[in-house]
């Protein structure tokens, strides 16, 4: 009951960014465990917004509104937070263990965070299943499961509102349709047309001649050109050579006018678990950087997910856009091909526990044979001396790229 009445106070409290207090609610949104309805500003007495709230059994309260003005927030409340008025944190939330953006929230009140969503996050958000919100070193799980139906209902508040007034509030669950988020100018496709989505990832130049290995993922579902960027240089349209979907790998040509100073070189031994690696690529690109990122680690074990043998356990960060990447031992030499980290939402919504430093790569037993089998002349190399992080990155740069090409999707009204 204690938690029920938190709620109820949480929501009387919260508003709009910069609004100062609010009095309701009026009217009713009743979606799953989600409640709320519209408020007024307290020193006018004018509609200010529209707010629903949930509580988890993490201890947190989830309060997501919409001002009169189109503006949405994404609040954050606990009765075991202590804030200072004005005190600002950022937020990292991902969607489904896919997408990923960041949120910059104040504390208006003592006990909650509240961010402004941009209209791309509010699409995300409502058709999520799970987010995961990071901020320094807590992290928090959350199921989005009601979020579309609570965003409809928050979006019909205040288009009723703002037409009929306060005074006529009432069930605004009812009539409510599918959302058109706010600020969001795009128009979506007629129901059976195709959109397309943007998909990247990283690969890496294995012989003189201009072939490039990536994942099969990466690639897959491509419509278009697939574009192939160096740092620092022109785009390139590559042609897709042989892939395997088995081993999720991918060989990609370059045109025959392009030259590359360098290629990369595969470890001609096995490499041994406690081994440290590196693993360079592109994840989010251009949204955290548009050069490659670099990042270490150890091998964890010599098999992936469910002992799967053709894979190896690492301890390295990767992210989005690291796939298809090239892994490195301290020596230079390739010792893997970067392919994801274990889905940590599902891992958790499974076990109760988030598991970290848990990524993939592909062996090189398994890249050797995918290359023989395409009849590409790579060369190998002998683990020599260990050289500098920073020297394995600067050799990489000449010959690792930034894949990008459009996949089609189904637009949202078919999904």
């Amino acid at each position: 009951m204690w938690l029920k009445s938190l709620v109820v106070a949480s929501l009387l409290q919260v508003g709009a960014v910069g609004t100062a207090a609010a009095a309701g609610p009026f009217g009713s949104v009743n979606v799953g465990n989600w409640i709320g309805g519209a408020f007024s500003n307290d020193e006018t007495g004018a509609f200010s917004h529209c707010a629903a709230t949930t509580p988890y059994g993490n201890g947190v309260i989830l309060v997501v509104g919409q001002s009169a003005a189109g503006l949405w927030t994404l609040s954050f409340a606990s009765p075991s937070y202590r804030f200072k008025q004005g005190e600002n944190a950022a937020i990292d939330v991902i969607f489904d263990g896919q997408e990923q953006a960041r949120l910059f929230a104040t504390a208006n009140q003592t006990n909650m965070l509240t961010s402004v969503m941009p209209a791309n996050v509010v699409r995300i958000f409502q058709r999520a299943s799970l987010m995961v919100a990071t901020s320094g070193r807590t992290v928090l799980n959350f199921d989005l499961n009601s979020a579309g139906p609570v965003i409809a209902a928050l979006t019909n508040c205040v288009t009723r509102v703002k037409a009929d007034g306060l005074s006529k509030a009432g069930d605004f669950t009812k009539g409510a349709g599918k959302p058109q988020v706010a600020q969001d100018k795009q128009a979506s496709p007629p129901a059976g047309r195709k959109s397309a989505k943007a998909q990247a990832g990283t690969g890496f130049v294995v012989s003189a001649n201009g072939h490039i290995i990536t994942n099969h993922h990466v690639i897959d579902g491509c419509v278009g050109d697939i574009k192939g960027n160096l740092t620092g240089e022109a785009g390139m349209t590559l042609r897709v050579v042989s892939s395997d979907a088995n081993n999720d790998l991918a060989l990609l040509q370059a045109p025959s006018t392009a030259t590359f100073k360098d290629f990369a070189r595969i470890r001609d031994r096995s490499i041994r678990s406690g081994d440290s690696v590196i693993a360079i690529g592109f994840p989010f690109h251009g949204l955290l950087s548009s050069d490659f990122t670099v990042t270490t680690g150890i091998v964890s074990s010599l098999s992936g997910f469910r002992n799967d043998s053709r894979f190896l356990q690492i301890t390295a960060a990767v992210q989005p856009g690291n796939s298809g990447g090239p892994l490195f031992d301290t020596t230079g030499q390739v010792v893997g091909v970067v392919t994801g980290k274990l889905d940590g939402l599902r891992f958790a919504a499974a076990t109760g526990n988030i598991p970290e430093n848990i990524s993939f790569a592909i062996k090189t037993g398994a890249l050797r044979d995918f290359l023989d089998n395409s009849v590409v002349p790579y060369q190998t190399a002998e683990p020599k001396g260990e050289i500098k992080t920073t020297d394995i990155a600067g050799n990489a740069r000449p010959y690792t790229m930034y894949i990008l090409c459009n996949r089609a999707e189904q637009a949202d009204a078919k999904r």
